[in-house]
């Protein structure tokens, strides 16, 4: 099994920053893509930002030029930096993980594993 904790969450000011962190345990060996996503509250979940092992990235329209998601596979831990924050942006992120080689990194049914979330909230 593997576990996923996230973490840097909190509340920032319109236009500032938060650098989230994601910490994988147990059977690390077997992911292959991690993502984000995130859920406001009364909407579904919705992907943020993917990537492979590899380092191929894959970014939401709405997020794309001021969130970054990075890896780093010998520590086991995914990040996404956010910048520009908007009120819009308020919704509890998810870490998530799959196994699979070819799964479509956008959707949520392509992910075998979660993290517990963390709130992010942007006021303005």
């Amino acid at each position: 099994q593997v576990q996923l904790v996230e973490s840097g969450g909190g509340l920032v000011q319109a236009g500032g920053s938060l650098r989230l962190s994601c910490v994988a345990s147990g059977r690390t060996f077997s992911i292959n893509a991690m993502g984000w996503f995130r859920q406001a509250p009364g909407k579904e979940r919705e992907f943020v930002a993917g990537i492979r092992y590899g380092g191929s990235t894959y970014y939401a329209d709405s997020v794309k030029g001021r969130f970054t998601i990075s890896r780093d596979n010998t520590k086991n831990a995914l990040y996404l930096q956010m910048n520009s924050l908007k009120p819009e942006d308020t919704a509890v992120y998810y870490c998530s993980a799959t196994r699979s080689w070819a799964a479509n990194l956008v959707v949520t049914a392509s992910y075998d594993h979660w993290g517990q979330g963390t709130q992010v909230t942007v006021s303005s």
